[in-house]
């Protein structure tokens, strides 16, 4: 609600799926997702909020889940897809919000196992 002016019922839908696809991404490390731009907004703001994501991270994945921006011209293989992204939520057991997973603006962004230094598919 702060960090984008949005009102009680969005950011906390905004949230729910940010939680939903943070926690599948740390379940499914060998799937590449990436959120849509307004799940994206969840992500980031959950980020800023240093000690609440360090102890979720933590608890949810047994580390840090680094969220890194997919980069034009690197690698081949480009960003995630929103469908596989939002399949695997569902897979995982939670609910999306479509309203949520819009194509438009679609984010650059994508977790650790997907591209970030320390990931077992960076090759690094």
């Amino acid at each position: 609600m702060r960090d984008h002016a949005m009102e009680r019922e969005l950011a906390e839908r905004t949230f729910g799926q940010a939680v939903a696809y943070l926690v599948t991404s740390a379940e499914r490390p060998e799937t590449r997702m990436g959120p849509s731009p307004a799940v994206d907004l969840g992500v980031h703001s959950f980020v800023l909020d240093s000690m609440n994501y360090m102890a979720f991270c933590d608890q949810h994945a047994g580390r840090y889940i680094h969220h890194v921006p997919h980069l034009p011209g690197e690698g081949t293989q480009g960003p995630p897809e929103l469908g596989d992204t939002t399949k695997a939520i569902r897979t995982t057991g939670f609910e999306i919000d479509p309203e949520l997973w819009t194509m438009e603006g679609a984010a650059d962004c994508s977790q650790c196992h997907a591209g970030c230094t320390d990931s077992p598919n960076s090759g690094k």
